[in-house]
């Protein structure tokens, strides 16, 4: 019997086994498919809410958590595991703002670094870019590139002592006596003292049969990715709901729609051209650049991206991470700490009351 089984092989639960186990406890991990080939995979591991001023306080308290200790993470996992995360500090440029005034007092409060840049000073950060009138520009901001941090997390489970099941899917969970004793998988049943529910998209059908599961939908965002050469884009740039990332070999992934149509993971003509004619309109050299590939993931959306990091309610040592929408990596690791803060006993790094379970 396991102290802990986690269910969920994306970020989240990688990363949550990892802090589990360093605490000591014995883990067990179980997915459904292959770890980290869902939206963890598949987004664009940008290290900052897009126009980050818009956020809730409790989103941009993860944020800070997740931004101040992703350049540790990304060496220990190098170490760990042989795979480089691409840690690169990137900056970010967002070219399209009217919200000049607001999002500058929002860096003032939180003593973030952004600065207001005319024309010409939009073509120096960012020469590559079509001529812009003006643009927010925030320095510090950093990415990761998720293909290669999500195998980094994998490869690092099992020698610290994790045990890993993939394709396993859990069919129900089991409660006696209002605590959680275990979970039914497709292989068997298998017991622990304590569950974290961190499946992504798929949380909330997991919580249903106890009822008022939280409000968590997936939410699919369509990519693309032009096969550059290094050099031509050095910014992450943000314009509207399009953003371009310049990867270290020169890729640059653009991204991303948001669209409602359930777990159909599809891609479409569609959406590749509004990507790919976005993408040329603000960085003209791509017109000859070709498109890779294109992919989709399903985001966990939530009510105002603000994730459920709590206590099942209504069952004892059932735990929940879930709900981060567009912005799992840069708060992964701070709903991460939540979570093990409370599950462990420990003083919280982070005030766990707004991400509160919704129906408690």
């Amino acid at each position: 019997m396991d102290d802990c089984i986690i269910v969920g092989g994306g970020l989240i639960g990688m990363l949550t086994a990892r802090e589990l186990s360093t605490a000591g406890l014995a883990v067990r991990l179980i997915e459904r498919g292959e770890p980290g080939r869902e939206a963890s995979w598949a987004g664009g591991g940008i290290l900052s809410p897009l126009y980050p001023w818009r956020y809730p306080e409790a989103v941009t308290r993860l944020a800070r958590y997740g931004q101040a200790r992703y350049a540790a993470l990304a060496r220990r996992l190098c170490e760990d595991s042989g795979v480089d995360p691409e840690w690169e500090p990137s900056g970010l440029l967002m070219t399209d703002s009217d919200e000049q005034a607001e999002a500058l007092a929002w860096a003032d409060a939180q003593g973030v670094e952004m600065e207001w840049l005319d024309a010409e000073g939009v073509c120096r950060c960012e020469p590559a870019l079509a001529p812009a009138t003006g643009g927010l520009w925030m320095p510090g901001i950093a990415q990761m590139r998720n293909p290669r941090l999500v195998r980094a997390l994998r490869e690092s489970l099992v020698p610290a002592g994790i045990a890993v099941e993939s394709n396993n899917p859990v069919r129900a969970l089991r409660v006696t006596a209002g605590r959680i004793a275990g979970v039914d998988t497709e292989q068997g049943l298998r017991q622990a003292g304590q569950v974290v529910i961190a499946g992504g998209a798929w949380s909330a059908g997991l919580l249903d049969e106890l009822g008022g599961a939280p409000p968590i939908r997936p939410v699919r965002g369509q990519m693309i990715v032009f096969r550059a050469e290094p050099g031509l884009l050095r910014r992450i740039v943000l314009r509207g709901d399009r953003y371009l990332i310049p990867r270290r070999d020169g890729r640059i992934v653009v991204g991303s729609t948001l669209e409602e149509v359930g777990f159909d993971k599809g891609t479409t003509d569609a959406a590749l051209a509004s990507l790919r004619d976005a993408a040329r309109g603000l960085v003209p050299a791509l017109a000859d650049v070709p498109v890779e590939h294109q992919w989709s993931g399903l985001r966990p959306g939530s009510p105002d991206g603000v994730p459920v990091v709590a206590e099942h309610p209504r069952a004892g040592g059932l735990f929940v991470n879930a709900g981060h929408y567009r912005n799992g990596v840069v708060i992964g690791l701070g709903s991460v700490r939540v979570l093990a803060d409370l599950m462990l006993g420990r003083a919280p790094s982070i005030d766990p009351k707004p991400y509160g379970y919704p129906s408690a």
